[in-house]
């Protein structure tokens, strides 16, 4: 497959995932507070701070999930005790994981 095609389906996944996947999660799950769950959703990605700590801060070839500290083996098992409350911590929970999951597979897909 053509560099440039690979690099547009790479970065539109990862959008997509990012982005639009989490309104699908909010409308299934919980479609009477769709917006306000989306808005949390779309706000665990701060949990990308973290990479204002690293050096260089973006590495398009390096794997979040277990370098970054809020994308920590630790963090992560923080943010699934999460899923165990009700309400907004579990929206975050599920936010925070599924931003994790994404950034495993984003680095899975396109690093073989």
């Amino acid at each position: 497959m053509d560099s440039s095609v690979l690099s547009l389906l790479k970065t539109f996944t990862h959008y997509f995932l990012h982005l639009v996947f989490p309104v699908l999660i909010a409308l299934v799950f919980y479609r009477n507070s769709w917006k306000k769950v989306y808005l949390i959703l779309l706000a665990t990605m701060l949990v990308d701070l973290d990479h204002l700590f690293a050096d260089p801060i973006f590495d398009p070839n390096r794997m979040s999930v277990g370098f970054h500290f809020l994308h920590s083996y630790y963090a992560i098992a923080v943010y699934f005790l999460l899923l165990f409350f009700k309400g907004n911590l579990r929206v975050i929970g599920i936010g925070l994981l599924f931003h994790m999951l994404t950034d495993y597979l984003d680095f899975v897909l396109w690093h073989h």
